[in-house]
C-alpha cells in the first residue's frame, strides 16, 4: 500500500500531521509516540517576538469538545531557531512552522526569518487579530486573506499553507483569495468562536470571555467546509477539526482533503495521531485500496 502524499511539494510518508497549538514543538509527545512515524509536525504558532498570551483561565471542556483562549503564547522565532528546530531535526518527519502576527508588516518579517530556516513549509495563521483594524481577524474577509497571503508570498520561497478561519459566511471565497494570492495549499478549519458560562458565578468560564471550540463537536462543520474549499480551488487542502481516528481522517479525505491534522485528540489520547495512521491503513486493507491518493475527493454526492 502507498500512503505517501505530495502536499504542495512537501513529500510526506503518510497524510497525518498534528495541528498547531496542540503539540507544542513536539518535546512533550516524544515520551508517548515515535515522532518519526508522523507525516509532518506542525509547530505551535510562532511570532516574531515572544508573546505571553491571555490570562487564565484559558481552557475548559465542553460537550464533545473544548474551548481555548491561550492567546498564541510562544517564545518567538529566534528561540525556535536556536532551541526547538535543532531538536526537531533529529526526526525523520517534515517540519511545518505555523506563524502568526498582529500586523501585516509583522507577518512579512516573521516569514522573512522563516525563509532562512531549514524547515519544509510555513502554515500561515490568518485567524490572528489585526491590531491596526480593531483586532478584526485577517482571515475573515477575502481582501484580508488575499492581502496577507500576497505580502508573505513575496518573501517566502517555501511551500505556503494558509490556515483558514471558519468564522466567515463563505469559506470557498476566502479560499480562492488565498489561492489567487499565491498560496500553495489551504488548511481548514481553525477553531469556531464560542463561549461557555458558569451559571453559578454568572460569568464566562474563560477569562477572555470567548474562545475557540475544537474537538469532535466541530467535525461535521469542518468536513462540510473542506468539501466546499476542495471544490473551489485547485491547490491541495489539509483537513482538520475533530479528527479522533482513522475513520474520521478518511471522511475528510473523501471530502477532498489530501492530508489531515490531529488537534484536540492529542489532549485526550497522546497516541491519537499514530492510531489514526494505523486506522487509515486498516481502511485501505479493508477496501483493497493500493494508493491513499485515490480516495481524495472521491465522495459520491446524493
Amino acid at each position: 500500500m502507498n500512503t505517501e502524499v505530495d502536499f504542495a511539494g512537501i513529500k510526506m510518508k503518510n497524510p497525518v500531521t498534528v495541528a498547531s497549538g496542540t503539540f507544542g514543538y513536539g518535546r512533550e509527545f516524544n515520551e508517548f509516540i515515535d515522532l518519526n512515524k508522523l507525516g509532518a509536525i506542525i509547530t505551535k504558532g510562532t511570532f516574531l517576538k515572544p508573546k505571553l498570551g491571555n490570562k487564565p483561565s484559558r481552557v475548559c471542556e465542553t460537550a464533545a469538545g473544548m474551548l481555548n483562549s491561550i492567546g498564541l503564547q510562544n517564545p518567538g522565532i529566534e528561540y525556535f531557531r536556536d532551541n526547538d528546530l535543532p531538536w526537531l531535526k533529529q526526526f525523520d518527519t517534515k517540519i511545518i512552522l505555523n506563524v502568526g502576527a498582529s500586523s501585516l508588516e509583522e507577518y512579512v518579517e516573521v516569514c522573512k526569518f522563516a525563509n532562512a530556516l531549514d524547515i519544509d513549509g510555513v502554515e500561515l495563521n490568518v485567524s490572528c487579530p489585526n491590531v491596526k483594524v480593531g483586532c478584526m481577524a485577517f482571515g475573515t474577509s477575502y481582501e484580508g486573506v488575499k492581502e496577507v497571503t500576497s505580502a508573505v508570498r513575496k518573501v517566502l520561497d517555501k511551500p505556503l499553507i494558509v490556515k483558514l478561519s471558519p468564522n466567515v459566511t463563505d469559506i470557498a471565497t476566502i479560499a480562492r483569495g488565498a489561492e489567487e494570492a499565491g498560496a500553495d495549499a489551504i488548511s481548514a478549519i481553525n477553531t469556531l468562536l464560542a463561549m461557555k458560562i458558569d451559571i453559578e458565578k454568572k460569568r464566562p468560564v474563560l477569562a477572555n470571555n470567548t474562545g475557540g471550540l475544537s474537538g469532535p463537536a466541530i467535525k461535521p462543520v469542518a468536513v462540510r467546509m473542506v468539501y466546499q474549499i476542495a471544490n473551489a480551488v485547485k491547490i491541495p487542502v489539509m483537513g482538520l477539526g475533530g479528527i479522533m481516528n482513522g475513520d474520521d481522517a478518511i471522511e475528510f479525505m473523501l471530502a477532498g482533503a489530501k492530508t489531515v491534522s490531529i488537534g484536540a485528540g492529542n489532549f485526550i489520547d497522546p497516541t491519537t495521531s499514530i492510531k489514526t495512521i494505523e486506522g487509515i491503513e486498516k481502511y485501505m486493507q479493508r477496501h483493497n485500496i493500493n494508493d491513499i491518493n485515490s480516495i481524495v475527493g472521491a465522495v459520491q454526492m446524493n
